[in-house]
């Protein structure tokens, strides 16, 4: 006879939380609904909140329609009186009062890791070539993040809001100004290096680590944002936010490996491919 244990047993403990603030996406190939199927690959719970409303399919973006700042408090609050998150996400902006409504919330909770990865490629109307924008997110989100997420031209697009453009490189400078503000971790990707793309993960004292892979043929919708997912989730973990880094990059190349092509457009990670870390054995 099988025995049925009832909801809450201590025998079936929680996941951890993982709440992310980002858009509804409709294939659920990036925002909310992507972090969630991340969150369900790393055995955590994904949670949402709504930053705005997609019309899209896998070729292209064709509307959105922003969340009012006060609704999203308002989905927010709720569930975190109610309930213990383990670590925060934050994706897609839509509004200066949408940046300065998720900073209020997220400095109520100091203790759980904030993952912040405000830019999106497949957003272009997000919002995030504002200035003001820009500089909102740069003064109150980005010094409570745990890791930042961006690439190098959207790091030189953040810069201009302190400096002048030029031509010189300045990637150690301009990550030296972010964690000067707070951030702990800032993760640069999407350098290229010899043919191969690269990655490099900084903190206070300069470069931490660089992570360098093969490019994958192919483009892919939601990339981006199943690397800041999987990291946050592995950080909702109490892993340390360097292994944390490694763990979610090997992830996210598998993903990308065994995308797959839900219609004409673009590829989708396969968020909930077998995924065994390098270091542990296979089942």
């Amino acid at each position: 006879m099988v025995k049925h244990l009832k909801p809450g047993n201590v025998q079936t403990p929680n996941p951890p939380l993982l709440l992310s603030f980002g858009a509804l996406d409709p294939m659920n190939a990036t925002g909310t609904g992507a972090d969630a199927l991340v969150a369900a690959a790393h055995g955590c719970h994904g949670l949402a909140v709504t930053t705005m409303l997609l019309v899209r399919d896998s070729a292209g973006l064709e509307d959105s329609e922003p969340t009012e700042a006060e609704f999203l408090v308002d989905q927010a609050r709720m569930l975190l009186e109610d309930m213990q998150v383990a670590a925060f996400k934050v994706g897609a902006i839509a509004s200066l009062e949408q940046v300065s409504a998720i900073a209020e919330v997220v400095s109520d909770y100091i203790d759980a890791p904030l993952v912040l990865d405000p830019f999106c490629s497949s957003l272009p109307e997000a919002g995030m070539q504002d200035d003001e924008l820009l500089l909102a997110v740069r003064q109150i989100l980005i010094p409570q993040a745990t890791v930042l997420l961006l690439s190098r031209s959207e790091l030189e697009t953040l810069a201009e809001t302190w400096r002048e453009p030029v031509d010189d490189d300045m990637l150690e400078a301009d990550v030296a100004e972010l964690t000067a503000m707070g951030c702990q971790f800032v993760l640069v990707f999407g350098g290229a290096e010899n043919g191969q793309r690269a990655n490099y993960l900084f903190d206070a004292d300069g470069l931490v680590e660089k992570d360098v892979c093969d490019s994958l043929p192919g483009v892919f919708l939601g990339a981006g944002g199943t690397l800041s997912a999987a990291l946050a989730c592995l950080l909702a973990q109490d892993m340390d936010a360097i292994e944390a880094v490694r763990a979610a990059q090997e992830y996210t190349i598998g993903t990308l490996a065994q995308a797959q092509r839900f219609g004409m457009g673009k590829l989708v990670p396969n968020k909930l491919y077998p995924f065994t870390p390098s270091d542990q054995d296979p089942a």
